[in-house]
């Protein structure tokens, strides 16, 4: 693994993050919230648990621990500060990135769970590989709940994603 190809997975996270709130902001709000029976109940819900756990992976990596109890703990019930603080993370996890070489990904990083709190170490591009993943999974389900809400967020594909090389 190289820091190049987790640069782009950050690009792709960015590039998908906007389209989906974008597309987010022209729900109701009472929609966005409504518990459709997803594990995070909404596209509120679910938002919120990818910026939690992209908080608590990035307060790994720089080894200060991000204060949070749960893993569907509500971050910001304001929509528009959820948005505002996405994107902020984003380019926290940008600057993340552009701070590492590759033999850093190679590193052992030692983490407790929220959801299953036992010491684990594990190499740094495992965990950051799952980061990337984890929040692939979870647009996987918004879409989802989006389409059975009259909403689409068109292509999805990371080989769609203008400027991918």
């Amino acid at each position: 693994m190289t820091v190049e190809y987790f640069q782009t997975l950050s690009r792709y996270n960015r590039w998908m993050n906007e389209k989906l709130y974008d597309v987010c902001d022209s729900m109701p709000d009472e929609l966005r919230r409504e518990d459709r029976g997803a594990w995070f109940k909404s596209v509120h819900g679910t938002l919120n648990h990818v910026l939690l756990c992209d908080r608590l992976w990035l307060g790994r990596f720089a080894h200060q621990p991000y204060p949070a109890h749960s893993l569907d703990e509500e971050l910001f019930h304001d929509w528009n500060e959820m948005k505002r603080e996405r994107k902020k993370t984003d380019d926290a996890i940008d600057a993340w990135l552009a701070s590492l070489c590759d033999e850093q990904l190679q590193v052992p990083l030692t983490f407790t769970g929220i959801s299953n709190p036992q010491e684990r170490t594990m190499v740094l591009w495992v965990v950051t590989a799952h980061m990337f993943n984890h929040q692939t999974h979870h647009r996987g389900q918004l879409t989802t709940l989006m389409e059975q809400s009259g909403y689409d967020s068109g292509g999805t594909d990371l080989l769609v994603m203008p400027s991918v090389s």
